[in-house]
């Protein structure tokens, strides 16, 4: 078990079994740690890239502070409505973000994962940390998020953080 310190609350504790690995993916992109960071808390350049294939996003609100919180939907036309609710627990310009993801409703009221179309076993809370470095004209962005790397390949969640990265190196040169 992994505990996890959030602002204002009790440690959360994440249930992993043993050996699991957590996801994390590495890309590289051709922008700087700035361009890349801005796509990553500018509504406006989400919007574009943060949805899987034939999905879109939408943010009834985005405060990209400490404290700050985001409310969200993912649009998908095969499986509906994927709403999540977050905060984020560290903003540091343009080198990290750290913040939390809950299934949610409309209203951001809590969702089950079985309300939300997930597995029983999904997390009730996702910590997602992104880093940006710079290497040689180029901006390395790590994503690592707490839950089990195996069950977001069974959902799909891993292969999408891949294909939105591409569509977002490719966002970022043209």
């Amino acid at each position: 078990m992994i505990a996890v310190y959030v602002i204002g609350k009790k440690p959360k504790k994440i249930n992993m079994k043993p050996g699991e690995k957590e996801l994390l993916i590495t890309h590289l992109f051709d922008a700087s740690p700035d361009m890349v960071y801005r796509a990553w808390t500018d509504p406006e350049q989400l919007k574009h890239w943060y949805a899987p294939d034939g999905c879109t996003i939408e943010f009834k609100s985005i405060d990209v502070q400490p404290g700050g919180r985001f409310h969200s939907c993912i649009h998908d036309p095969v499986h509906g409505e994927c709403w999540i609710t977050g905060i984020y627990l560290e903003v540091s310009a343009p080198k990290k973000l750290v913040f939390t993801m809950v299934l949610s409703d409309e209203n951001g009221r809590n969702a089950s994962a079985a309300q939300a179309g997930k597995p029983e076993d999904w997390p009730e809370e996702i910590i997602t940390t992104v880093t940006f470095e710079p290497v040689a004209g180029q901006t390395k962005t790590t994503i690592h998020q707490t839950v089990s790397e195996e069950e977001a390949k069974k959902t799909g969640a891993y292969q999408s953080w891949i294909k939105m990265f591409n569509i977002l190196n490719r966002l970022l040169i043209s």
